[in-house]
């Protein structure tokens, strides 16, 4: 199994040409982050989680020519406004791409892109198969994947665990059951905004905390606004174990 991130930043924070922060102004291209989203190739399966504003130069940049779906964790824009660029996969496969989500989030993508699901369809539009998960497990390709809920303040999303790797974005809480299904993993990315305490994203520290509660042999920090700092001066201060992910960063894990 192999993941790349495919973006590690967030739209809380956005940095604009006119932000002075160090950040911002940085040279250093681990600094330099598009919306958050994440590329899983396995044999069984290529799916990508989220597809936010920046997926189109993100499936450029790691030339990604072919994907079996998306799979959505909630349906805030940036996790899925760039998904009107599925159809360059729709053009090569001449197939619908598969979108897997919760009941609440397709009906946003039906609303978003109710173009793509008119009864009188405008030639080359891009097309989307869209199947409804829950927290029960369900499978791509034959790959299982089980559903984590976890809460983006007071909105239910979920993560999701793959084997021995887990992915959660967006939380400032995960519920003692879901903490059960993702016990034993060996790889974990969580998100963390920055490291003052926010509404709806973990803090720093706070998924610090949550990583040392689950244990796994390596974390990766995902969803990170400017506000966090430069790469360079927040990895000295994390353990080994917990690392801040970059975009582009790819791992294998076995």
């Amino acid at each position: 199994m192999k993941i790349t991130f495919l973006g590690t930043g967030t739209s809380q924070g956005v940095p604009v040409i006119a932000c002075d922060c160090k950040t911002c102004q940085s040279d250093d291209p681990r600094d330099k982050r598009l919306r958050t989203s994440l590329l899983l190739e396995t044999e069984k399966a290529i799916i990508v989680f989220d597809a936010g504003p920046d997926f189109r130069q993100q499936m450029l940049r790691e030339k990604v020519t072919h994907i079996d779906a998306i799979v959505l964790t909630h349906e805030h824009k940036d996790h899925i406004a760039g998904m009107d660029d599925v159809r360059a996969f729709n053009y090569k496969t001449r197939d619908a791409i598969d979108i897997f989500a919760e009941e609440r989030v397709l009906k946003e993508i039906r609303r978003e892109y109710s173009y793509v699901f008119a009864e009188q369809q405008y030639p080359g539009i891009p097309k989307m198969r869209l199947n409804e998960i829950n927290t029960e497990n369900f499978s791509i390709k034959g790959l299982e994947i089980i559903p984590v809920r976890v809460m983006h303040f007071r909105l239910p999303i979920l993560g999701f665990r793959i084997g021995d790797f887990a992915y959660i974005t967006d939380a400032n809480s995960v519920p003692e059951e879901s903490k059960e299904k993702l016990y034993g993993v060996k790889y974990l990315v969580v998100n963390a905004l920055r490291k003052e305490k926010h509404i709806s994203h973990f803090s720093l520290y706070e998924a610090i905390n949550f990583i040392r509660e689950i244990s796994p042999r390596q974390a990766y920090i995902t969803h990170i606004s400017h506000q966090m700092g430069l790469y360079r001066d927040v990895s000295k201060e994390l353990p080994p174990e917990i690392k801040l992910a970059f975009d582009g960063l790819s791992i294998e894990i076995s």
